[in-house]
């Protein structure tokens, strides 16, 4: 057994079944894979909300539901930020106290983002980081109480491009096998993509995230490659999506691109459009109108998995 796959067993071994809320899990050890020394340090900016950049080690924050309510499903959360910040509690941390309210485990990925100096092909790392997200969260799904085929993914704005290039691409190889985690599949069950970036195409794509992956003048077929429209098959996971019809930020059109990309595969398929709301809602709990979409997940998710 690989050394970092012990170290993984063992730190959860110690644990036992004392509740894990915000146990932290490394991606992994020494050598972190695609990474160079380049003396940059992680920065923590918090005012109004938690921002995170510079991600040097990148990791998963572990939120468990109470025995009592657990459903036995896992969700991997992805906080947006352009690929320039991590917005952490905001789209993170939060998102998974309220999962967890519905008996969902939640698990926080503290993804590298490709603006470091740190790496070396910048465009693979957030999909390798959460391809392995996904594998770690798999093989030690015993330990978190969730059932390794109810793991899915949500992800909010380059969070959300992100879970959705899990979905599509999760059988690329970005990285050389580490230790038995590696063996798994890295295939989301289901996916949550809320006001996403989807597309580096058309004329709704988020330039702002574009460059940040891809850099100025992107490699020849990088384009194609990570926009997930085009590369949803029949063996997609099923998605839900939400999206506001007044976010000037990241056009509306990425989640119609994808939905529609869904239905011509014939993947299991919802989405849900508000008149407003505009973009980086979150949760928003105080809206009377917009606070709905997590209900409508929730319902979506129990018609998906518990419907006869």
């Amino acid at each position: 057994m690989k050394t970092s796959f012990r170290y993984v067993l063992l730190l959860l071994l110690a644990m036992g079944t004392t509740h894990a809320q915000d146990t932290i899990i490394p991606l992994w050890t020494a050598p972190i894979p695609n990474r160079v020394d380049s003396g940059e340090v992680e920065i923590r900016e918090e005012q109004d909300i938690l921002r995170i950049s510079k991600v040097q080690l990148p990791d998963i924050a572990v939120y468990l539901p109470s025995k009592a309510h657990n459903t036995g499903m896992g969700v991997l959360v992805f906080p947006g930020g352009g690929y320039h910040i991590l917005a952490y509690d905001w789209e993170g941390t939060d998102v998974a106290k309220w999962l967890n309210s519905k008996g969902i485990a939640a698990f926080v990925v503290k993804y590298r983002l490709p603006v470091s100096r740190s790496l070396q092909r910048p465009y693979e790392v957030p999909l390798m980081d959460a391809q392995r997200a996904l594998r770690l969260v798999r093989a030690t799904h015993e330990a978190w109480g969730i059932s390794p085929d109810k793991i899915g993914v949500m992800g909010f704005s380059a969070g959300g491009h992100l879970a959705s290039s899990l979905g599509t691409l999760y059988g690329l190889k970005t990285y050389e096998p580490r230790d038995p985690a590696d063996a798994l599949s890295a295939r989301p069950d289901f996916m949550a993509l809320v006001y996403p970036v989807i597309s580096f195409t058309s004329v709704a794509a988020h330039s702002g995230s574009r460059k940040a992956l891809l850099g100025d003048s992107p490699l020849a077929g990088m384009l194609e490659r990570y926009s997930t429209e085009l590369q949803i098959t029949p063996d997609t996971p099923p998605a839900i999506l939400f999206h506001a019809n007044d976010d000037e930020g990241v056009s509306p059109e990425n989640s119609l691109l994808f939905y529609r990309g869904l239905l011509k595969n014939k993947v299991p398929a919802a989405l849900h459009i508000y008149p407003r709301g505009g973009h980086g809602f979150s949760l928003s709990a105080s809206d009377p109108y917009l606070h709905r979409w997590t209900d409508d997940f929730v319902l979506w998710l129990q018609d998906q998995w518990l419907r006869p």
